[in-house]
């Protein structure tokens, strides 16, 4: 062994040794005391977004259904007053859905009215969000309508099944069936997949799973504010807890949710905590999260463990947005931002 080597391995030795003394004292130093303040509404938004992040904490934030005949009437609810919305949106971003079955799999086929030439053979997979017990049917539609309207890219949208009638797997399994049967009849390297909050771990649980089972792989895909860590770890669970006006609380609605879909099933699982997967070999991903976000954490830890990985990696971040706020009003011009930025790294990736 050669002088520097010697040098160089006593050096790596006392940096490594440094780190774990380092993570040790961070493990064991008190936590900071954060006296409470009022938080405005940061004052260089548009009045449409600032209506959102001005909105109170959502509505029994704080439930626990604990079956998904729990849930059953919740996710109704929410879906009957999602659904009044979606004519609106159809008509404004000018795209038609039409609801179809794929392998037994219940999806929307959803597709704008003008697609530019460049998009015509590309498709989109689309899983939608509601930590895996909301938004069924139509609900599930407003981010795969606003991804074909700004984005004009034909958009399959994945209406999984969920508690009560069926859980883990399940979601997965649907969503695995519809990228089978898309890449049977168009070329991946002309798809993506996007998703947002469990749809966001869900594209990424998709990529893992499509590389343990030898399939093809997406050209590139967009986990937007993912649910990469069922089990609560990242700083931005405690920094806005009772900020996020959506989530609110790492043990509010969206936890039970979660773990009323998993039924028993271990979290740190990488199909429900795809963090903890190896994202060696990824695509080329975009994410999305906000300054408020309860999930911001999940998502940066998600785009670090992607450009360890030398994975081509952007993160999108929207000022004062909490939890999926950039699905919230089509009319906003950060939702429009957002969706075109998403667009543009699709028309990078995606072959013509």
């Amino acid at each position: 062994m050669t002088v520097h080597a010697r040098r160089l391995g006593r050096w790596g030795g006392a940096l490594a040794g440094a780190l774990v003394a380092t993570a040790i004292a961070a493990q064991q130093a008190p936590p900071l005391e954060v006296p409470a303040k009022s938080v405005p509404v940061p004052a260089d938004v548009s009045p449409q977004m600032a209506k959102i992040v001005g909105a109170p904490l959502r509505t029994n934030w704080n439930i626990q259904p604990r079956t998904g005949e729990e849930w059953k009437p919740i996710a109704e609810a929410g879906a009957a007053a999602l659904r009044k919305l979606v004519p609106g949106m159809l008509e404004r971003l000018k795209v038609g859905i039409e609801p179809t079955t794929i392998d037994g799999v219940r999806a929307y086929i959803v597709t704008p009215k003008d697609i530019p030439p460049e998009n015509r053979d590309r498709v989109l997979v689309h899983v939608h969000g509601g930590c895996y017990v909301l938004n069924p049917g139509e609900a599930g539609l407003p981010e795969a309508i606003f991804m074909a309207g700004f984005g004009r890219f034909k958009v399959i949208s994945v209406d999984y099944r969920m508690p009560p009638e069926a859980t883990y797997p399940a979601a997965h399994d649907d969503a695995m069936t519809v990228w089978k049967a898309v890449t049977r009849t168009t070329d991946p390297k002309k798809t993506a997949i996007f998703g947002t909050s469990a749809g966001g771990a869900l594209t990424l649980a998709m990529v893992l799973r499509a590389k343990q089972e030898g399939l093809p792989l997406p050209a590139a895909i967009a986990p937007g504010t993912p649910m990469s860590d069922t089990t609560k770890v990242g700083d931005s669970f405690v920094t806005n807890a009772m900020l996020d006006n959506v989530l609110v609380s790492p043990d509010g609605f969206c936890d039970a949710g979660a773990k009323v879909y998993a039924n028993g099933h271990d979290l740190k699982d990488p199909m429900l905590s795809p963090v903890y997967g190896d994202m060696h070999g990824f695509p080329p991903t975009i994410l999305t999260t906000g300054t408020r976000d309860l999930l911001l954490s999940n998502t940066v830890r998600v785009h670090r463990k992607l450009r360890d990985a030398g994975v081509e990696a952007y993160l999108q971040v929207g000022e004062g947005q909490s939890h999926a706020h950039y699905i919230r009003d089509d009319t906003a011009p950060e939702t429009k931002a957002v969706f075109e930025e998403i667009a543009r790294f699709f028309d990078r990736h995606l072959a013509r």
